[in-house]
């Protein structure tokens, strides 16, 4: 017997003008839990989507950005952590 996972459910509300552009979505739910899990799986991992560092998370960044730092990808633009501790 197949052993189904325990759910549970959670309501929210929206505006109207957001209802209403998802009027048409054959399964919402279903599409609702697909964008939050992408928006989740695409959160910073140190502000967990917030856009502040708490004071004890700037204290760990400081020691971390001493050798590290963010820089520009020349081909994609996008911006990365570099290590810049030299490997022997």
């Amino acid at each position: 017997m197949k052993h189904k996972k325990k759910q549970e459910v959670i309501t929210f509300k929206v505006e109207a003008e957001l209802g209403k552009a998802m009027e048409g979505i054959p399964n919402r739910s279903e599409f609702i839990r697909t964008a939050i899990l992408a928006a989740l799986r695409n959160t910073c991992p140190l502000c967990r989507g917030t856009g502040i560092l708490t004071p004890e998370q700037q204290k760990h960044w400081k020691e971390f950005a001493e050798n590290h730092r963010v820089k520009k990808c020349d081909d994609c633009q996008s911006f990365h952590l570099v290590c810049e501790v030299e490997t022997e």
